[in-house]
């Protein structure tokens, strides 16, 4: 019997855990099912560079995956029954678009990631624009493009999202008036090199630095902080944090407050010993037992976590457990600047950082490293497959979907 192997979503986390599982495992033991609506992988860390008009490499599943042996199903997920194993998803594509079916699995990754968080700020959904995805990516670019000289665009938030959105905006368009609102001082979760550096490129940039600027309201072409001012904003970024999918919600599964999936070190469920969580959607301790923080340097270590747990107790052999932790913070300032803030193994900044030209090539080797990572999911993979020993509990073998093609 085949073990069925489903993973929910193909960003940075679900794409390498499925391309590390093919590695991993021998597809005459277990069928590998990815699922997501979209047809081609998403660099969702380059999103800030869409959005100012830069065009990313296109970077197919189908090509990606071929020959790994990875069914790849063009669906959005509408419903998880963890009690009767099963996923409800709806074709993204096809004679059919919108057609519900159902796939059973043995072992589930969750990898549905976050979205944009509007925070419950009145306003923000209908005014601002978001970065969480290519859609919103999109429509921003489109809308960036169409203001005329001098109008103004405020990003609101202070962390990573937002210095590498307003910097690169600045700098694609300097014929706007462009500003960025933080709640507190300007990168205040850096070291004094790296805060200096990040105020250096922002005036260099023409930027306007709105501190202790907590933004309560967002109106069509204003926000208003906190302590009552008003910023002109004929178009408005929003920044400020991340929120999960929220049908993990809908799940039996044990979540934590914010709604990620609470998982062991081997990011495996902690109430559903079949279903591993990774990414944005999982709530995973790192070095002090504090929660990872929602970002593609937590998620690729956790992506490779769980394949490795999965397949070490599928073929019966001892499961590594690495301990996950962070090295630095790498963050783009326009295409021609960067810095690279280096950090404790929890996350907290210390006084060394690199900056300048030679930390914006170190982002961009990152950020190429990452995208390789996820286009070629099975290098080494005939000296690495290993002989499943435990099938999992079923009767039999579940049928492959018709239209999920082995690629």
């Amino acid at each position: 019997m085949q073990h069925r192997i489903v993973v929910l979503g193909a960003g940075y986390t679900g794409a390498i855990a499925a391309g590390r599982l093919a590695r991993r495992l021998r597809p005459e033991d277990v069928t590998i099912t990815l699922v997501n609506p979209e047809p081609d992988f998403v660099e969702r860390v380059r999103l800030h560079q869409l959005a100012a008009g830069q065009d990313l490499k296109a970077r197919p599943f189908r090509a990606m995956f071929a020959g790994t042996g990875v069914r790849l199903k063009l669906a959005g997920v509408t419903a998880v029954d963890v009690e009767r194993k099963a996923v409800t998803v709806a074709a993204a594509d096809g004679p059919e678009p919108g057609a519900e079916e159902v796939l059973e699995y043995d072992t589930l990754v969750y990898a549905l990631g976050s979205g944009w968080n509007d925070g419950g700020v009145p306003g923000a959904t209908e005014h601002a624009h978001e970065l969480s995805s290519r859609a919103g990516a999109l429509r921003l670019r489109d809308r960036l493009a169409a203001l005329a000289d001098g109008r103004s665009v405020v990003v609101v938030g202070g962390g990573l999202t937002g210095v590498e959105a307003v910097t690169e905006i600045a700098e694609a368009h300097p014929r706007l008036d462009v500003s960025l609102a933080v709640r507190g001082t300007l990168g205040d979760w850096l070291s004094e090199k790296g805060r200096a550096h990040l105020r250096k490129v922002t005036g260099r940039l023409g930027i306007t630095v709105h501190e202790h600027a907590a933004v309560d309201s967002v109106g069509y072409n204003h926000v208003t902080t906190a302590d009552g001012r008003s910023l002109p904003a004929d178009v408005t970024v929003w920044t400020t944090g991340f929120a999960t999918h929220g049908l993990a919600r809908s799940t039996a599964l044990e979540l934590a407050d914010d709604g990620r999936i609470v998982v062991d070190g081997t990011m495996r469920s902690v109430s559903h010993p079949d279903v591993y969580a990774v990414g944005d959607a999982a709530r995973a301790l790192g070095a002090e037992d504090k929660p990872l923080r929602m970002s593609c340097a937590s998620g690729v270590p956790m992506a490779w976590q769980a394949a490795d747990a999965i397949a070490a107790r599928l073929t019966g052999v001892k499961v590594p457990e690495v301990p996950l932790r962070y090295f630095n913070q790498c963050v783009s300032l326009g295409r021609g600047e960067g810095l690279i803030q280096f950090v404790t193994a929890d996350d907290r900044s210390v006084d060394r950082a690199l900056t300048g030209r030679l930390a914006a090539f170190y982002k961009e080797v990152v950020c190429k490293g990452a995208a390789w990572g996820v286009a070629n999911p099975t290098m080494g993979l005939p000296a690495r497959r290993r002989p499943v020993v435990t099938a999992g509990a079923r009767t039999a073998p579940g049928p492959v979907p018709a239209d999920a093609p082995t690629v």
